[in-house]
């Protein structure tokens, strides 16, 4: 006979749920609105990492989410911190992430009136959660806590946010603990397969395109057995780099912003499109020009673990819906024929494009910096940003040889790679983890370096300052040229910043220095940064402003 429940009080159920799930961190900014949780965290051994911006919570939790393929915890209060958290929801939702958001909310007695921050949640994140829910009774957040690990993680993950009225967490209940969930795995059908293994067969110019999530090492190695089984190209979807090895000799590149131009005619010309995980949606499709809408000119085999996505913007051929991991392990294990000879030639293409950076004007030669860092960091190392132009470097030039590797944002979402970077240190201590971030991309989110020192988490944080926001003066200078509106910027120290939170830093304005003040920002093992000064000409590893003011 199970023991019948002690009564406990709403926050100590919904702590208790946590740890039966197997949480040991999570991050938050404190609120009266949920007292009773942080009161119950104080016994725990969760790792509570105390932010100083709700977004910063949240983005810490979306990364953690894609590390670990579980859900990520942040915990924000009601009103403006549940507007502050919506950044990370907005991330995790469009980038396929599995997370949970918890927020405080008004007592029950007082909603509708518009009391103190009152928002309805579920209105308000309804379009950008998996599943936003109230929870009104203590009884009850056993079930709905399992159910929103169940919804981050099944299917296609995704955010999931829960509203916790005040009164709710202080009343008492006496229920059990719902069990630790495992997301269903499903596996493709022989029929799936065995056609495929006839359209591989068919197929004289092939490729693969590898993108969203659920993906794990095994996964990702599996993969890259298929595609030497089947001599198939390979390219990974836009800032899902880390799924195919770079040195691998079939590796044809990523398809982000800008993609290397042969790489995108291969897609175009291809007989045969293998998209596994990934939903090709306008970034890495090249604004939807890769693909027709909505019958492909190409043969597409669509694998997804959502059955929602198959045939959603394009019309398959085939459609496969089952995680990316039970296909790769199945494909690497059916019988090829491929004689990887345009896999040969894809990779020679990537390796032209990416080998050898193009020169910039100016004393930093940030594509040098990155050649520089991708022979000098670990293959394990962790790299991660957020958007911007800067980003475009670390997209051509640095490679990425292991699954887990990068955090960035399919979103686009300016402030991400700080409390990435952060979250990304507290899980893998014993990893590399460096940040990029452009200046405007920097002070979205660099109020977390606080938290960075604060919890000792020695991050090297790479600030590539060009005085504004690149990106839209980029496209200002295309479609106003020499009109400058809205897009310049007057940056602080950054350097200094970092010895006034209590870290290290350095301003590095000529590549030769690079090297040593990187050494140095690891020898000191603080939080760093490294204030690189990039001239506001080098808009993009390949163009000028000059240039695009001047050509379009």
């Amino acid at each position: 006979m199970a023991p019948i429940p002690r009564p406990r009080t709403g926050g100590q159920i919904l702590v208790d749920q946590l740890i039966a799930q197997g949480v040991t961190r999570a991050a938050c900014v404190p609120g009266e609105s949920y007292l009773a949780v942080l009161d119950a965290l104080h016994d725990t051994a969760i790792d509570l990492i105390v932010c100083r911006q709700e977004a910063g919570a949240t983005i810490m939790a979306e990364a953690e989410g894609k590390l670990t393929g579980r859900p990520g915890i942040a915990f924000v209060t009601r009103g403006p911190g549940a507007t502050n958290g919506s950044h990370g929801v907005h991330i995790a939702m469009q980038d396929s992430t599995p997370m949970i958001m918890f927020v405080g909310q008004v007592e029950r007695a007082a909603r509708g009136r518009e009391a103190f921050q009152e928002i309805d949640y579920r209105a308000m994140f309804g379009p950008i959660a998996k599943w936003a829910v109230e929870i009104d009774d203590a009884a009850r957040i056993p079930e709905l806590v399992a159910r929103a690990f169940r919804v981050a993680m099944q299917g296609r993950p995704g955010p999931v946010v829960i509203a916790l009225p005040e009164d709710m967490l202080t009343e008492s209940a006496a229920v059990a603990d719902a069990p630790y969930v495992v997301a269903a795995e499903s596996a493709p059908v022989k029929q799936d397969m065995d056609r495929l293994a006839g359209l591989l067969a068919e197929a004289v110019s092939p490729i693969a395109i590898l993108g969203g999530s659920r993906w794990s090492a095994e996964g990702a190695a599996d993969m890259a057995a298929a595609a030497a089984r089947h001599g198939l190209p390979v390219a990974t979807s836009f800032r899902r780099t880390h799924l195919f090895p770079a040195s691998n000799p079939n590796y044809a590149g990523d398809l982000g912003i800008g993609p290397n131009p042969k790489l995108a005619e291969r897609v175009r010309n291809a007989d045969l499109v293998l998209l596994v995980g990934g939903r090709l949606s306008e970034m890495p499709s090249s604004s939807y020009s890769l693909l027709a809408i909505p019958s492909p000119n190409q043969t597409l085999v669509h694998v997804h673990p959502s059955a929602e996505e198959l045939g959603r913007v394009y019309q398959p051929a085939l459609a496969i819906n089952c995680p990316p991991g039970p296909f790769a392990a199945a494909l690497a294990a059916m019988e090829g024929g491929g004689n990887g000879e345009a896999a040969a030639q894809a990779h020679a293409d990537y390796l032209d494009w990416s080998e050898t950076p193009l020169k910039v004007p100016g004393a930093f030669q940030y594509g040098d910096v990155m050649v520089w860092l991708r022979d000098r960091l670990k293959v394990d190392a962790i790299i991660t940003n957020g958007a911007g132009n800067y980003a475009a470097w670390i997209h051509r030039y640095y490679r990425f040889h292991q699954f887990g590797t990068q955090l960035a944002p399919t979103s686009g979402s300016m402030g991400y790679g700080v409390p990435a970077a952060i979250m990304a240190k507290r899980v893998h201590p014993q990893r590399e983890v460096v940040c990029f971030a452009g200046d405007g991309c920097f002070m979205m989110n660099g109020q977390e370096f606080a938290t960075a020192v604060q919890y000792a988490i020695p991050v090297i944080f790479i600030v590539v300052d060009n005085g504004m926001y690149g990106t839209i003066r980029m496209h200002q200078e295309r479609e106003y040229p020499g009109r400058v509106s809205g897009t310049a910027l007057r940056n602080p120290d950054f350097a200094a910043y970092a010895r006034a939170f209590g870290g290290y830093g350095e301003k590095v304005e000529r590549t030769e220095d690079f090297a040593a003040a990187f050494e140095r920002a690891v020898a000191s093992g603080q939080p760093s940064i490294l204030h690189c000064i990039l001239d506001p000409e080098a808009i993009t590893p390949a163009k000028t402003l000059t240039g695009i003011r001047t050509n379009g």
